[in-house]
């Protein structure tokens, strides 16, 4: 069984027992974490579509761990200017196992 889930803006097609790096959510290491905006469970049999979600469906997870990701660099430059500018940027995230998906 897999479902479509949506969070941090973004969409992931999980299974039981995936691990997957979402944007930051609150929790602890070790804490639950429950994602209801579930927009596609699929398995066995047909595939139920939400629109937008499906009703009463929800994934369960555990949160592994909470990190910082890879620094991006951002630089600017204006060219025959002198002009330069030179930023970075580490996003937070949170990883999760899937541990439970629920279909209603």
């Amino acid at each position: 069984m897999y479902a479509v889930i949506k969070t941090g803006g973004k969409q992931y097609k999980v299974a039981k027992d995936d691990v997957i790096v979402v944007e930051k959510l609150a929790g602890e290491a070790g804490g639950t974490v429950e994602f209801t905006d579930v927009l596609m469970v699929g398995g066995a049999g047909a595939a139920k579509v939400g629109s937008p979600a499906v009703a009463g469906a929800r994934v369960k997870g555990t949160v592994l761990a909470q990190q910082r990701g890879e620094k991006v660099v951002v630089f600017k430059k204006r060219r025959r200017k002198n002009s330069r500018r030179k930023n970075g940027h580490r996003q937070s995230q949170t990883v999760v196992r899937i541990s439970d998906i629920v279909a209603a």
